[in-house]
């Protein structure tokens, strides 16, 4: 296997029409993907062509956006249709309080999801307000890794008043320093280059070990040099590869990627093996 994209989407209309709406309409107009829409069947052959895994994100929105949530269910009927191609990480709303907190517990032992993934930006909560401790509990109990968005987004960009979504819920500190600290034993990867709070999310992953960074959203030329350095040295084995598929594909990341500045030494280790260890494959 060449590669695990840590951050894969569904580029079907369920998520990027009837949860997305406008937003993730906006998205990929930002991106220059107005062809993006394919069915499953597409999906899974492209990634099997370019010999990678996918770990396939979505979202519940619902209380902020009033759209309808890509379903678990749906997750993880893609993922047992094709467990070669894909694994899935469970989404949940987490302004459903107690609710969403069993949904992520149905999630992962029912369906075997192997994550959660929430979007701050789009779910308008500041992960760190206790009031959404128990899912983290939740995750740390059930040994699974949370990923969140941090910095700027696609979503909503490039129009006015971003669609109303605030980027001060995707801010690394306090939001990702405060549950590293709080919850030792959680895993929790820091979604995208974090522009423009880089440097605090560099900062957070090297000084807290349960910190991991996916370099999905952004081609590797606009990387900045900190980002490139510290992927090359002290975070070399907590860095992952992510494309941020539909609005990004794995294959024009990669070929970025291999003229960044990243040393072939840590390629294998960046592509492939901090993920595999990371999911336990």
């Amino acid at each position: 296997m060449r590669a695990i994209d840590m951050h894969v989407h569904p580029g079907t209309r369920e998520y990027l029409v009837d949860a997305g709406g406008k937003y993730l309409s906006d998205a990929l107009h930002y991106f220059h993907r107005h062809d993006a829409v394919v069915s499953i069947e597409e999906m899974a052959a492209y990634y099997r062509r370019l010999d990678m895994m996918g770990v396939l994100l979505a979202w519940d929105a619902e209380t902020h956006t009033g759209l309808p949530p890509v379903t678990n269910d749906y997750v993880a009927g893609i993922v047992q249709k094709y467990p070669d191609v894909f694994i899935g990480f469970a989404g949940v709303d987490p302004w459903k309080g107690a609710l969403a907190v069993r949904e992520l517990e149905r999630a992962v032992k029912a369906l075997g999801l192997r994550g959660l993934k929430c979007h701050p930006i789009i779910q308008a909560f500041y992960p760190n307000d206790r009031k959404f401790y128990p899912l983290w509990e939740c995750c740390e109990g059930l040994k699974i890794p949370l990923l969140l968005h941090t910095g700027t987004t696609g979503v909503g960009a490039g129009v006015p008043g971003g669609n109303g979504l605030k980027l001060k819920y995707a801010r690394p500190i306090p939001c990702i320093d405060d549950i590293a600290a709080d919850f030792p034993n959680l895993t929790i990867i820091g979604a995208h280059p974090s522009w423009p709070w880089q440097e605090e999310m560099l900062a957070i992953a090297v000084h807290k070990t349960n910190v991991y960074i996916d370099l999905s959203g952004w081609s590797p030329k606009y990387f900045p040099p900190s980002l490139v350095q510290h992927a090359n040295s002290l975070l070399q084995d907590r860095v992952l590869f992510g494309s941020d598929y539909p609005f990004l594909t794995p294959e024009r990341w990669i070929a970025d990627f291999e003229k960044a500045g990243f040393k072939p030494a840590v390629w294998e280790k960046i592509l492939f093996g901090n993920a595999k260890r990371l999911l336990g494959l």
